[in-house]
């Protein structure tokens, strides 16, 4: 008897179709064909295992499992569950009508557990498009989809379950929305823990918060330079609480990437704030950029931030080969990992916070403390080519905070405040770029620039004033008009300014190096 099960494959954001075909005849022996991978191959054991601990038994007959399509690798453990349901169905041991309209996938226990898998949004959205009733995941993978109402979605917790849900026995109290584990998530959701430090808690750096806050509203890249102590760090992860909600777009992209990367198991529905990745310098290229052997590409920090904020610490004491690997999905903000089995694409639109020192010491630009040679300055910061420059849209010197201002300053107006100036700025950038697949300033082109970036005569007159003297390349033109474009949207004015562009250009002091004596 042949039997039919639908699953899937993940390749990069999206999943693709696999069948696993079940036959029983006669022969002998368990054959599982299809270009399966060792963890694939090793389910058969755990499989029969499980089915004989649940009281099913193992025809000694020929059973033929194959992966189809046949040509196309496949890796991980979420084929176990439909490779059980097709020994039991083709053996004969349990009724299942509802088998094949139903994409299942979960990794089998010993004890008939079901066990989490990776990759469930891309999963659902293809059952979907395949006009499947539905799908059967593990519980914990079945919560990532709950924003997915449109179809069945069922929660497991053991092999008894799945064919509950399969022999068409009432099955209402498997549906994800009516599990005890999607209560518990969202009465958690209704006590969310704040992870981001108000921009109040910031004394002084009054142009530096400036400056982060044009950042945001835009989703700029921003480089921030100073002493130690000087609150680089701490402005850096207050962004976070200042960057506007993510709209339905946005998070389902950024979920995906999660939920394919198994990093968001248990988390219920779609992930609704902007990610805050902050990974060591040690890390490899492969860390940030994303890698794996064979087909398995998992995505790395560039796409986990999508939507969000990567912050690199200690800039300038990362090995330069990682800084330069950052060019690519700065510019094209996304990431294409070759490999010679396989070539995945993921998206990569994050917004590069960079903090760093301004030489080996420290202390460069606060009177006298700097102990380095001009050299050694020199040396440090040539680390930031030319090219990095380039993609880093706003440069902000930051100096320590005297102690008068410390001890008897006034606090800042906080996060909440910013917040709003920075979500009505978006909200005009939200409108412009309907219907474009871009989402804020930062991501126009060259066709964007022209129709939403006209420039007067004295804008012109002045632009290429600051383009002489700072000699400036034809990428940090364009930025600067970007920048010009979120200054005016936060000023809530329609076109950009001769005031915009000079505050524009203002922040692109180390374009000037030769001026300031670095």
């Amino acid at each position: 008897m042949l039997v039919n099960i639908y699953s899937a494959k993940i390749m990069g954001i999206k999943a693709v179709p696999v069948n696993v075909e079940v036959n029983i005849n006669l022969g002998v022996g368990i054959h599982l064909v299809g270009l399966a991978d060792a963890a694939v191959k090793e389910s058969l054991l755990r499989t029969v295992t499980a089915l004989q601990g649940l009281g099913y038994h193992v025809p000694g007959k020929k059973i033929v499992i194959n992966l189809a399509p046949a040509d196309m690798h496949k890796q991980g453990s979420g084929y176990d569950i439909p490779i059980a349901l097709g020994i039991v169905a083709a053996s004969g041991q349990r009724d299942m009508p509802l088998l094949e309209q139903f994409l299942i996938m979960g990794e089998l226990g010993l004890d008939g557990s079901v066990r989490y898998v990776s990759g469930s949004l891309p999963m659902v959205e293809m059952a979907m498009e395949m006009g499947l009733r539905g799908c059967i995941l593990p519980e914990a993978a079945a919560l990532e989809a709950v924003d997915y109402t449109e179809t069945e979605i069922y929660g497991v917790k053991n092999m008894e379950d799945v064919l509950r849900i399969l022999s068409g026995a009432p099955a209402h109290d498997l549906l994800i929305w009516n599990t005890e584990a999607y209560r518990e998530a969202r009465e958690m959701e209704k006590n969310p823990v704040r992870r981001y430090m108000d921009f109040s808690e910031i004394i002084g750096q009054d142009s530096a918060r400036r400056g982060v806050e044009v950042a945001a509203a835009g989703q700029h890249n921003v480089l921030l330079i100073g002493a130690p102590g000087s609150g680089k760090t701490s402005l850096a992860k207050a962004m976070a609480g200042i960057l506007p909600p993510m709209t339905l777009e946005e998070s389902a992209v950024t979920s995906k990437i999660y939920s394919v990367a198994g990093t968001s198991s248990g988390t219920l529905g779609l992930v609704r704030s902007r990610p805050f990745r902050a990974p060591h310098i040690s890390a490899s290229k492969a860390a940030l950029l994303g890698g794996g052997s064979g087909e398995n590409i998992l995505p790395g920090e560039v796409s986990l931030a999508t939507g969000g904020i990567l912050f690199l610490d200690e800039f300038c004491e990362a090995p330069k080969a990682t800084l330069e690997a950052l060019r690519g999905p700065m510019e094209d903000r996304k990431v294409c990992i070759s490999r010679l089995k396989a070539k995945i694409e993921y998206p990569a639109s994050f917004m590069l916070v960079a903090a760093s020192n301004p030489c080996p010491c420290g202390y460069y630009g606060e009177g006298d403390r700097c102990t380095c040679t001009p050299s050694v300055r020199n040396a440090y910061l040539a680390k930031l080519s030319g090219p990095i420059m380039d993609r880093i849209d706003i440069q902000l010197w930051m100096h320590p905070v005297d102690t008068q201002s410390l001890i008897n300053g006034k606090k800042a107006e906080p996060s909440e405040a910013v917040a709003e100036r920075v979500i009505r700025a978006r909200e005009i950038q939200l409108r412009r770029f309907e219907g474009m697949g871009i989402y804020a300033n930062a991501e126009m082109g060259s066709a964007q620039l022209e129709g939403f970036c006209p420039l007067s005569a004295p804008c012109k007159e002045l632009l290429e004033k600051i383009i002489d003297r700072q000699g400036l390349s034809a990428r940090a033109y364009t930025r600067i008009i970007k920048i010009a474009r979120t200054i005016a949207d936060l000023a809530g004015v329609p076109d950009i300014l001769p005031q915009h562009l000079a505050e524009a250009s203002a922040y692109r002091f180390l374009d000037r190096r030769h001026i300031i004596g670095l």
